[in-house]
């Protein structure tokens, strides 16, 4: 633990971890002995605060404090909330301990298994233990603690293994995890897959053992679909869904239940990964390149990585599970932790719709403009024969809304708002009759007049079509077709029915159709490949795998068209259905350049004289290799310029890199500088 000078107005510090034992006497006789001091974690958000505090507790408390639950206490002159992390009967301050002010809940919720994970994320992640118990722990409910545990129900048999037979060593993985085995898996599912399913099929197996399981999905509606299969494999009052949308009594009381050991199997979103399951047998994360698996609270750990750490302190299983695969994910594979478990090709041909690239030679023969045709005539012909067919037609776009981006129609030229700099946009205005003004899209302001600042010229044009206008130019393109949209904006859509329609989603809201999608448009290409970002090529062929493996196999007519050049290698991982491929090619190529995951890299922001402050005082590894600084890229409601470093170091030297960042930012808070720099290691976005 780092050593720095405390403020002599706070209560003594003590020098054990959250996990050290107990100092006893003696002569104490375990059976009647009282705890007379307890060791707290108070809710203050100072770095250089981040460790536990003394207090002694009253006579009148005795009989309520317990090691996990809530008190307030007297810190620096004001009343703090906290939670007691241990008991003991001595102090190492060799001072007066002040006492605790008020038990406000006997209930222990805080587990001592996730007292050890939230010291070591916040290690890992150079944050601290407070801003993880943050998000480990819900608020208070009164009412909800009032109510009598449940008992558990009796634990099931274990599943049947025909679910994993078309993956060669998914029955071993089955009975490895029913056997409390720690087997760790780098799932890569197939593109029929029922996943819910088999997610809860290894939950069963968990339970079959007598022990517990963690699931975590990136949105509700993944969620939803996990409940679902829970539901209906699982015994009556084993499973609890935590979802950061629920009601707070609801959470609450779910929480609870899980933390009284009634339900013994947790499903949820990001927060979920610290729920407090008893023997813990499994942890699982579905879609784990989804950004939505990235907290963004400090400390901003990785779902995926926080429950590799959680598999690795329970000596339990871990699958990572995705129907696209992440070099995070190739990292864990190629480093021995975890074993690929994939179908063989015979199978995966068999399950895998038919996928066609724009580009090929024959279709650029008879269409010669289908590289540049945003619906090029391939397209058209799949789609009027899956509608012919009776069955729906999924179109993927990236962008939501309208007309999302405009630029100038002479120099092509991002249209700014004259006033904050935003991005100008269309979006259809209510009451208007049907007229589309552009406006800011961070002001808000309208643009009712355009004077490009480069050429001068005063048009707009369309950079970007949004999934709303592509339904106004589908529905033009094939008059008499049902089009529907599912996204931000418009809703996003669970389910359709299996009746020919067109559906316009955008990445991650593709509904899922009753019988599967007779085809599936992958439009707009180059908004996705042409990012500049690192998992560019990574991210896009995640969206593109996830909505093609909702179309049916290619035997029962199912097709793929996707709007890019048939020579990039994306585009080929997607046509020849071989996500480990570009993942290898992906880690290989950062392990070459530098970048993560085969490197470690934090992400230094700030105005430049904080940040020339901070790096003056950090105390980096010598392999540490500094980049920039580059002007920060503005966020709305943002003042001043502010600018970013990147500090990268080799893998083994990442503790050592976090540890340092975390020592700044304890000096720093305990000065009371006046300027904050935030510290993000392994940011998704390098940008």
């Amino acid at each position: 633990m780092r050593t720095l000078r405390g403020d002599p107005a706070l209560p003594r510090r003590t020098e054990t971890s959250l996990t050290s034992a107990p100092t006893q006497p003696a002569d104490a006789d375990p059976g009647t002995r009282t705890p007379r001091v307890a060791r707290v974690v108070v809710d203050v958000p100072l770095a250089h605060l981040d460790r536990p505090f003394d207090y002694a507790v009253p006579d009148a408390m005795a009989g309520e404090v317990r090691a996990g639950c809530r008190v307030r206490v007297r810190f620096a002159g004001q009343l703090v909330d906290g939670f007691v992390v241990e008991l003991t009967d001595v102090s190492e301050s060799g001072r007066k301990l002040a006492p605790l002010a008020k038990v406000v809940s006997g209930e222990p919720v805080l587990t001592p298994e996730v007292v050890v994970l939230a010291r070591a994320v916040a290690e890992r992640w150079g944050g601290t233990v407070t801003d993880v118990l943050r998000l480990a722990v819900p608020p208070r409910r009164a009412a909800a603690e009032k109510r009598p545990p449940a008992e558990s129900p009796p634990s099931p048999g274990p599943p049947d293994p025909a679910g994993f037979a078309r993956y060669p060593t998914g029955p071993a993985l089955l009975s490895a995890v029913a056997e409390g085995r720690p087997a760790r898996a780098v799932w890569t599912a197939l593109p029929d897959e029922d996943w819910p399913a088999r997610l809860v099929e290894l939950c069963q197996a968990a339970l079959s053992g007598g022990r517990g399981a963690l699931v975590v999905a990136p949105d509700g509606r993944d969620l939803d679909r996990l409940a679902a299969a829970a539901e209906a494999r699982l015994p009556q009052g084993s499973v609890v869904v935590l979802r950061a949308d629920a009601a707070p009594d609801a959470r609450y009381r779910r929480f609870l239940d899980v933390v009284r050991g009634t339900a013994k199997v947790v499903l949820g979103t990001r927060a979920a990964v610290y729920a407090p399951v008893a023997d813990l047998g499994l942890v699982a994360v579905w879609d784990d390149g989804d950004d939505l698996h990235a907290e963004p609270r400090a400390p901003y750990a990785h779902a995926r990585d926080v429950l590799v750490h959680r598999a690795h302190l329970a000596s339990c299983a871990a699958v990572v599970a995705a129907t696209a695969r992440t070099a995070e994910a190739q990292l864990l594979v190629e480093s021995g932790w975890a074993h690929e478990l994939a179908a063989d090709r015979g199978t995966l041909r068999a399950a895998a719709p038919r996928v066609q690239p724009l580009g090929a030679d024959a279709e650029l023969a008879r269409d010669p403009a289908a590289r540049t045709a945003r619906l090029p005539s391939l397209a058209h012909r799949v789609a009027r024969q899956a509608l012919a067919d009776g069955a729906p037609v999924l179109v993927q776009v990236p962008r939501a809304g309208y007309a999302p981006g405009l630029a100038c129609d002479r120099c092509r030229a991002p249209a700014r708002c004259a006033v904050c700099s935003g991005p100008l946009g269309v979006a259809p205005t209510p009451g208007s009759g049907g007229s589309r003004v552009p406006a800011c899209r961070w002001c808000a302001r309208p643009a009712a007049t355009f004077d490009c600042p480069y050429c001068h010229g005063t048009k707009l044009r369309a950079s970007v079509v949004g999934a709303t206008r592509t339904a106004e130019e589908l529905g033009r393109a094939f008059p008499g077709a049902a089009v529907r949209v599912s996204g931000r904006g418009s809703g996003v859509l669970p389910s359709v029915p299996g009746g020919p329609a067109l559906v316009v989603a955008t990445p991650g809201a593709e509904p899922v159709a009753e019988g599967g999608y007779g085809a599936a448009l992958l439009l707009d290409s180059w908004a996705l490949l042409g990012r500049a970002d690192l998992r560019a090529g990574e991210e896009t062929l995640r969206r593109w795998m996830n909505a093609a493996a909702l179309v049916r196999p290619g035997s029962a007519g199912g097709q793929v068209v996707v709007a890019a050049d048939a020579a990039h290698p994306v585009v080929q991982a997607l046509v020849r259905w071989d996500p480990g491929w570009l993942a290898a090619r992906e880690l290989a190529d950062r392990r070459e350049l530098g970048f993560p995951p085969a490197t470690r890299m934090a992400a230094l922001s700030g105005t430049a004289p904080a940040l020339a402050e901070f790096l003056a005082a950090a105390r980096l590894p010598a392999d540490a290799d500094l980049l920039g600084p580059v002007p920060e890229a503005p966020r709305p409601g943002q003042e001043g310029e502010r600018e970013r470093y990147l500090v990268r170091v080799p893998r083994s030297e990442g503790a050592a890199l976090a540890s340092a960042l975390a020592e700044v930012q304890g000096v720093r808070s305990a000065k009371k500088a006046a300027e904050h720099v935030r510290v993000q290691l392994d940011p998704l976005d390098l940008v």
